[in-house]
């Protein structure tokens, strides 16, 4: 039987693919193409981006003080994030072919493609890869641990959580302890969408 909830993410997954589909359209409106996860622009968009380029120097100069006083702390989190990945990447190698899981391709989450922007000056290049790593692990980290907590506590919360992650929808209602002792086996093993 779907419940009420089943059939709003089931919604939600739908309107997410919607998404990314129309974000996909912007590929003709700014003339640019994807091969092997390379972005191709047209030669008159790369000759019309190189006009907004703001040089290094004029982007140094035109910084808040309060900006550039802030970078180390921005770029000291690097090394933590690459202990993460390190770290999560190594658990999911070893853990998740034991468990039955299907392993988190980091390519999925983790993308660089803003250096083939022409309109960006090197800082700003530089800048936009650390931000797609950064952003890219949480969420690689993220899928990862969404399938682990499928495998070990398919439970939905009581309380109200912010954020749903990408297994959540499978997870056992909260108090029902009925469904979760009949089910809680086959949902541990439940990763056929992944396709």
């Amino acid at each position: 039987m779907t419940t009420q909830l089943e059939i709003l993410l089931d919604k939600i997954k739908i309107l997410e693919s919607e998404l990314i589909e129309e974000l996909q359209k912007q590929e003709e409106e700014f003339s640019y193409e994807i091969h092997k996860r390379r972005v191709h622009f047209e030669d008159n968009m790369i000759i019309r981006h190189r006009e907004y380029v703001k040089r290094v120097l004029s982007y140094i100069s035109d910084a808040p003080l309060k900006h550039i006083l802030s970078v180390p702390f921005i770029w000291s989190c690097i090394v933590p994030a690459l202990l993460m990945d390190v770290t999560v990447s190594v658990y999911q190698w070893v853990c998740f072919p034991v468990y039955g899981i299907p392993k988190v391709k980091r390519q999925d989450y983790i993308v660089f493609d803003r250096q083939y922007l022409n309109y960006l000056n090197i800082i700003e290049k530089i800048n936009c890869a650390y931000c797609s790593y950064v952003n890219g692990l949480i969420a690689y980290v993220q899928e990862i641990a969404a399938r682990t907590e499928q495998f070990w506590c398919p439970i939905k919360h009581a309380r109200r959580i912010k954020n749903l992650h990408s297994r959540y929808r499978k997870f056992i209602n909260y108090g029902d302890a009925e469904s979760y002792r009949s089910t809680v086996e086959i949902i541990r093993h439940d990763f056929k969408d992944l396709g």
